[in-house]
């Protein structure tokens, strides 16, 4: 432990925080530059005893720093290799409340060279008792990644996200925000520890860049490593990570308020019923119709004509104006005909498709059309003129986009591509698409399927993207309003409605910022189908009084016809829902 004063700070005395130790019990100062030995094997399972993420084959130095009872390890990686410390060209400041290290050679091979370059960072405890830091860093190359290691923080059940806790035993874990797999839908893990302390770790952000956790299992606690990368589009030399912060609680909710404050702050996020850019309407509904179309194969689960006899009856049992039609699987084979999103044929071409929303709209309905935000074929006959925008990771690689069993040869198929929103030949293309069909059938707002896409790539901020995309629609379009697939926190603050909600455990930072339904593979009453979706079967959950999110009613080919009994069910109990909200979304 470093040889500086004893020092005891409460942590968050009024919110009931436990206390930190800030420096440890007085001790004799660590050799190398008052830095502390470490590599990379100490104090987690070698090999692990559970499932185990790559990692070097050596012990690679970690020099640590001590603050707030945890130690702090840095490093610097470019798109050629990995660089350490040198402890012996550190200097080291402290004060009560804070410690700055600034480092002026790294060391690489495992420390077996070395050569220039900085790496910095200033740990503080705030007023209110969390540890919060940033990294600087410069070498002579691109800087791909920063890293900070943490020890210290205990074994738990782990929250990611604010979704439901998940305990991974000896199993060591990465995650990150905002990845399209299994990604975080804003950086914040919880740690809950056997003292039953919540510990949370944020990366406090201003621009949506890649946060990455990742877990390693030791006899008393975990190696955390925490991965900020800039914008691969900027190849950067120095660099500076977002703001990194921990904090401790004696109950999970406290450690969610103080992430989603920042979220809220960083990201401007409005209170959902004073959103500008949510109609009305969206504001005071009690249900959603999900009508299915045209699978992938071709096959049809309800043509418009059958959707329009679906509104005709559903306008009995439910005020329409109360009702949000989502339409999905209207433009052709679902997927294959992306990115042309021109009516389908077989679901009764564009005089039905017409007649279908202009009387579902007579009836009083509002409707939504789904579009691909980030995918296209790329063997379609128009691909050359977008071909550009194809999403290509930090190392220059095409991103791949063939997770899904379209044909059911079990092996993923690979005709469709990823594409990149903030390039200008797609974001027009995608704009221009969804202006004719909103101009041209007065639609009421527009699904951007797969929009929570975020990856680090070569050319551009897809957030940005995104965003431009919603803003040039609106400006064109005032009062129709974007729905996203896939949310994370950062798209909360221009799309007011998201298929699916999120943060379960702490719902509020959802469902007081946006409007959320049921996803699109939801399945329908009966049998489960999840109609256009891949997925094929789930398990059907009737609407219940307090669920959070809007009911939503899967249409699929025999809902009409066999389920009408479970249908008025589910609009029965949405409409009691309704009533016990006040008439509110």
């Amino acid at each position: 432990m470093i040889d500086v004063t004893r020092h005891t700070v409460l942590i968050g005395a009024a919110a009931g925080f436990g206390e930190i130790d800030a420096t440890g019990p007085a001790q004799a100062a660590p050799p190398l530059g008052g830095m502390e030995p470490l590599n990379s094997t100490d104090g987690v399972f070698t090999p692990s005893k559970g499932w185990g993420i790559q990692k070097f084959s050596f012990s690679n130095p970690e020099p640590s720093i001590q603050f707030a009872g945890l130690l702090f390890a840095f490093e610097v990686i470019s798109f050629e290799n990995n660089f350490g410390i040198d402890p012996l060209a550190v200097t080291i400041e402290r004060r009560i409340d804070r410690v700055r290290m600034a480092g002026t050679r790294l060391r690489w091979a495992g420390g077996q060279e070395s050569k220039a370059g900085l790496v910095s960072a200033e740990l503080r405890l705030t007023a209110a008792g969390a540890i919060e830091w940033a990294v600087e860093a410069a070498i002579d190359a691109p800087i791909k990644a920063i890293k900070t290691i943490v020890r210290g923080l205990p074994r738990g059940r782990i929250s990611l996200a604010a979704e439901a806790w998940c305990d991974f035993g000896d199993d060591e874990q990465v995650f990150e925000y905002p990845a399209l797999g299994g990604g975080m839908a804003t950086p914040l893990a919880v740690v809950e520890g056997h003292d039953k302390r919540f510990w949370g770790i944020s990366a406090l952000q201003t621009e949506v860049r890649p946060a990455r956790f990742a877990f390693l299992a030791g006899p008393d606690g975990y190696k955390t490593e925490l991965v900020y990368e800039p914008g691969a589009w900027e190849r950067p030399q120095a660099a500076t990570t977002c703001k990194w912060r921990i904090v401790a609680a004696p109950d999970f909710a406290s450690v969610a308020k103080t992430h989603f404050d920042w979220v809220a702050k960083s990201w401007q996020l409005p209170d959902f019923q004073q959103r500008s850019d949510a109609p009305d309407w969206m504001k005071k509904l009690a249900l959603v119709l999900s009508l299915h179309g045209q699978h992938w194969t071709g096959y049809v689960h309800n043509d418009f004509d059958q959707q329009l006899e679906i509104l005709r009856w559903t306008a009995k049992q439910i005020d329409p104006r109360n009702v949000m039609v989502f339409l999905n699987g209207w433009d052709g084979r679902y997927y294959w005909d992306y990115p042309r999103f021109e009516v389908g044929a077989r679901t009764g071409g564009e005089v039905a498709f017409a007649r279908l929303v202009r009387k579902a709209k007579t009836l009083g309905y509002r409707i939504a059309v789904m579009f691909g935000s980030n995918v296209a074929r790329r063997n379609d006959p128009d691909f050359p003129k977008i071909a550009d925008a194809r999403l290509r990771d930090g190392n220059g690689d095409f991103f791949p986009a063939n997770y899904v069993d379209w044909d059911g040869d079990r092996k993923g198929d690979g005709f469709m591509v990823f594409m990149n929103l903030a390039v200008a030949s797609w974001r027009n293309h995608l704009r221009e698409r969804i202006a004719s069909i909103v101009s041209r059938f007065a639609i009421d707002a527009y699904f951007l399927d797969i929009c929570g896409l975020w990856e680090n790539n070569c050319d551009g901020d897809m957030l940005v993207g995104t965003r431009q995309l919603v803003d040039e629609l609106a400006q064109r379009f005032p009062g129709v309003a974007p729905i996203a697939e896939m949310q994370y926190d950062a798209q909360m603050g221009f799309i007011p409605m998201s298929h699916v909600p999120r943060y379960s455990l702490y719902p509020q930072a959802n469902f007081g910022v946006v409007a959320s339904f049921n996803h699109l593979s939801f399945p329908a009453p009966g049998g489960g189908s999840t109609g256009i979706h891949e997925y094929g079967f789930g398990r059907y959950h009737p609407v219940i009084l307090d669920q959070p999110q809007i009911p939503t009613i899967t249409f699929v080919d025999d809902t009409f016809t066999t389920q009408r009994e479970a249908v008025m069910s589910d609009i029965a109990t949405a409409k009691q829902r309704f009533a016990a909200r006040g008439g509110r979304t």
